[in-house]
């Protein structure tokens, strides 16, 4: 499972259990609740969670999403351990620029590299574990149903099937010596009764057959399976199994109200009941699949419960099991649509479309750009250039839409030339003094530079965007370096390696910048002499620029690092820079990489480590 899939399911994972735990809480409210009431309703209430539990994967597909706030410098050491990581891109897919990082685990990395893999598989396993003893359950089951011989009884079943309310013929079928009566089968559920029974009193007899053809007609073999699934999937949850078990003594204490509403009397019912518990067996697989009549662990409370006259025996309606039903689904509803919503979200403008009703205002257009440009920081590119193409369709060419016309000449810099130089025309026109103005006269040159009728136009494009340009921002850096390689394709090589000097410069104070700042490099000690090198754990695979993808642009990036006891790289510094933005790409990746530090007698400490960074495009 890669670092990829972890970031995109492990999300997913935790809100599934999070969101389960409220429709399992909420449960236990409502029985609670109705603890005055009939068993079977309070049976209903449980089966009905269970079936919310199972549904809440389809409910968060398919329900809009509510959205709601989560609780949401250069070095001239040498060290000895180097770590390197290649990153590849497809130089002629401009839709992917800033496709979202990939995160893997390093080839050398332990098995523990990332917690989050190892409790999704360990839920998994158990998962796995839970349905594989529930399908085998269910497949031995189902021979011994194929198997089994009927049982004769003398149209005694037929007539308490018929009292029951039963239209279809349930079949009695023999069990194994010894085997406590149960229930099992879909769609048409049998009986099973031990051999033993042919000596039975008729009243016990007629007791237990009673008690199994009530659970056919409630139903007991689905909702048990259902009920069974729904903890397959949550079996890592307490709550789960609580609500597991009471699920199993509402069931039974409902088909005992079920029996004695037939005419059974309490008392004799009761011992009939104790003495099969006594007398028979129940196989603990068979539980999986089946529904047996007694479990020991249970057993005096529903003696207690059957002798009780005071018991509420209500058996709820169709229209009962509807309204509980609806009321889950109105409860898990909610709960499903929520998604987790970062910072950052949290202060943006509500991704709404401009309303129709009324002409586009610049507001609407201004709430799109936020958008598109959390979706592109956020490396969501394709996302990014849906809101700013509804942005520049809602209000046309404006200020406010500068950075999307900007951006959406970029997604076409490659595919079609002619409308991205148009898209940065338009860009540059809608505000030539605001700050796109000069990157948008950086990708004209660009554009111009690839024909070789407007290339000597390219230069004074290049030098009016600098000069637009704050002095040692990102955006100078890159119209430097776009500037250099203009130079050196005209034979003016002293020109260009002193404007790629200058680039380098900003880039590398850009760098020191954004490190995260841990461990003094004083400090920090060299592998050898008793110190043990890290060891890497978990990488994240850099992705490359919209800079260096439009210029082709390869080669490697040598960061000088210091590991620190937190497993961490701090005091990031470039040694070797590639610029268009590679070089804080590679940054940004090495920053959220983590080590185990290295070590000295046993004891963390920070070590200084060089990584280079191979940025090729295929």
């Amino acid at each position: 499972m890669s670092s990829w899939n972890v970031s995109e399911w492990f999300p997913i994972f935790v809100s599934a259990a999070l969101k389960s735990t409220v429709v399992l809480g909420a449960a236990w409210l409502a029985a609670w609740t109705l603890r005055g009431r009939s068993a079977a309703l309070r049976h209903l209430v449980w089966t009905a969670a269970a079936a919310a539990v199972l549904a809440l994967p389809f409910f968060s597909v398919s329900l809009p999403a509510l959205r709601i706030p989560a609780s949401g410098a250069l070095l001239s050491f040498d060290p000895s351990v180097v770590f390197r990581v290649s990153s590849s891109a497809a130089a002629e897919s401009p839709s992917s620029l800033l496709a979202p990082d990939t995160a893997r685990r390093a080839i050398n990395a332990p098995r523990y590299s990332d917690w989050r893999i190892w409790l999704m598989l360990l839920w998994a396993a158990g998962a796995a574990a839970a349905f594989a003893r529930m399908f085998a359950a269910f497949i031995a089951m189902w021979r011994v149903q194929h198997a089994a011989l009927p049982f004769p009884d003398d149209g005694l079943a037929r007539e308490l099937a018929e009292s029951l309310g039963i239209r279809h013929t349930v079949r009695v079928l023999k069990s194994r010596p010894g085997g406590m009566p149960m229930t099992f089968g879909l769609p048409r559920p049998s009986v099973f009764l031990p051999p033993e029974a042919a000596a039975w009193s008729e009243e016990r007899r007629r007791v237990v057959l009673l008690h199994e053809l009530a659970h056919v007609r409630r139903g007991d073999v689905a909702t048990h399976l259902l009920a069974r699934t729904a903890l397959s999937l949550n079996w890592c949850n307490p709550l789960a199994w609580s609500a597991w078990r009471e699920f199993l003594k509402e069931r039974e204490r409902a088909t005992d109200d079920l029996v004695l509403n037939a005419g059974a009397r309490a008392s004799d019912y009761a011992g009939h009941l104790l003495e099969v518990a006594r007398t028979m067996q129940s196989a603990p697989a068979t539980a999986w699949a089946a529904v047996a009549m007694a479990r020991r662990s249970q057993l005096e409370g529903r003696l207690l419960a059957i002798l009780d006259s005071g018991v509420n025996r209500h058996v709820p309606g169709r229209m009962a099991a509807l309204a509980v039903t609806l009321l889950a689904i109105a409860a898990v509803a909610p709960f499903a649509a929520m998604r987790a919503q970062t910072p950052a979200q949290q202060t943006a403008p509500a991704a709404s479309s401009p309303d129709i009703s009324r002409a586009p205002s610049a507001g609407d257009a201004v709430g799109l750009v936020k958008l598109g440009d959390q979706a592109r920081r956020q490396g969501n590119f394709r996302e990014a250039i849906g809101y700013y193409s509804r942005a520049v369709a809602a209000v046309g060419d404006r200020a406010e839409t500068a950075v999307a016309l900007l951006y959406l000449g970029i997604d076409k810099y490659v595919k079609d030339p002619a409308q991205a130089l148009d898209y940065f025309e338009r860009a540059q026109n809608v505000a030539p003094s605001g700050p796109m103005a000069g990157p948008a006269m950086t990708w004209q040159a660009m554009v111009r530079q690839q024909r070789k009728d407007e290339a000597p136009a390219a230069e004074s494009l290049y030098r009016a965007a600098l000069a637009m340009e704050e002095p040692n921002s990102q955006e100078a850096a890159f119209t430097m370096e776009s500037l250099a390689h203009y130079l050196r394709d005209q034979g003016r090589v002293s020109e260009a390696e002193a404007m790629e000097a200058s680039a380098s410069e900003i880039r590398k104070a850009h760098v020191a910048q954004l490190s995260p700042k841990r461990q003094a490099t004083a400090q920090a000690s060299k592998v050898g002499n008793g110190v043990a090198a890290p060891v890497l754990l978990y990488k994240l695979e850099p992705s490359y620029s919209v800079e260096a993808r439009a210029a082709k642009v390869q080669g490697s990036v040598v960061l000088n690092v210091v590991v620190g006891t937190d497993g961490k790289a701090g005091d990031i510094q470039l040694r070797k820079g590639v610029g268009y933005g590679l070089d804080e790409q590679a940054l940004n990746a090495v920053a959220q990489w983590t080590f185990k530090p290295g070590m000295r007698d046993g004891v963390p400490v920070p070590v200084q480590a060089t990584i280079e960074v191979n940025f090729k495009l295929m």
